[in-house]
């Protein structure tokens, strides 16, 4: 009998933990986005492990890395490879990019211009990415995780909101603790320790957890609860719109996710509260204009006046 969804999922945390101190919370919840077969953006200021825990997730996830560094010159072919003709053979030879990988770090994703952004959109909505007119079918599972700096900075282009939607959640890891932060003084987790990290579960773990996560029940009442939350971000007057079906269908997702991890095989209200904010931020009206710090309040603010079911 294979491994439980909750085995993987702790296999992963403990991993990518011993690398990124005091960020148990923020590593569950990228799993979480993992196992619903989501996508993740880490969005926050240089310095504070993003780039570390994508590395790290990556290596202890069984099956192939790949890596792309956003820069304003990044073409989307440096992303999806390239078809070159063989003179010898007289063929035209796909090259395929870093794409084509398990686990794939994009690197501040954000300095990438739009058109180059653009390129991944095919690849996490389908599966697949095409070139010269070629479907090329992508390895399974596979996994973007992102990085970016705060909206707004130098150097940086804004997602679109297509693209912004194609991430299941995004998550901030904020400043570590002060323990935490000692304990990286004193030569603890960081860089040194990513060396050392292995793959703890494979491919078929993976695979098999997904599809554990996919069975979760989701009870009538709460499938509601998630629907009042939507429906109050829509009727708010200070958003350009509010989430969208496909948001509440990822809320729903990644809500199974996250109770499965915890070794429960149904939906709670707290499993969908504790996922809101990084689902549903990133996706409403007002992110262009005030950024995710703003809209994150908001959907904080929603939840503390929707009412939730009781059992």
């Amino acid at each position: 009998m294979g491994r439980s969804a909750s085995s993987v999922a702790t296999s992963i945390v403990d991993s990518v933990s011993s690398v990124v101190l005091g960020k148990r919370a923020e590593i569950v919840l990228v799993t979480a986005g993992m196992l619903a077969g989501g996508h993740v953006l880490l969005e926050d200021v240089p310095g504070v492990g993003k780039t570390l825990l994508a590395k790290s997730l990556a290596r202890s996830v069984g099956g192939t890395a790949g890596r792309v560094q956003g820069t304003a010159d990044l073409m989307p072919a440096d992303i999806t490879g390239v078809t070159v003709y063989d003179r010898a053979r007289g063929e035209w030879d796909f090259h395929p990019g870093p794409i084509f990988h398990n686990v794939v770090l994009v690197d501040e994703i954000n300095r990438a211009t739009p058109r180059a952004q653009s390129a991944l959109l095919e690849a996490m909505a389908e599966d697949q990415v095409t070139v010269d007119g070629t479907a090329h079918a992508l390895p399974s599972p596979f996994f973007v995780i992102a990085t970016q700096n705060p909206y707004g900075d130098v150097g940086t282009f804004p997602l679109v909101e297509g693209q912004s939607d194609r991430f299941a959640l995004v998550v901030t890891l904020g400043l570590p603790g002060r323990e935490a932060e000692r304990a990286v003084l004193r030569g603890e987790g960081g860089p040194p320790a990513l060396e050392h990290i292995r793959a703890v579960v494979d491919g078929p773990d993976v695979t098999a957890a997904m599809a554990e996560v996919d069975r979760a029940y989701v009870a009538p009442a709460v499938a509601d609860y998630v629907l009042d939350i939507v429906e109050a971000t829509r009727a708010r007057p200070d958003l350009d719109h509010g989430a969208s079906p496909r948001a509440a269908r990822t809320l729903v997702q990644v809500a199974k996710a996250y109770a499965v991890i915890a070794g429960r095989d149904f939906v709670a209200p707290d499993d969908v509260k504790a996922v809101a904010v990084a689902v549903l931020a990133h996706r409403l009206g007002a992110v262009a204009r005030r950024g995710t710090d703003a809209t994150r309040r908001l959907v904080e603010d929603i939840l503390g006046t929707v009412a939730a079911p009781t059992a």
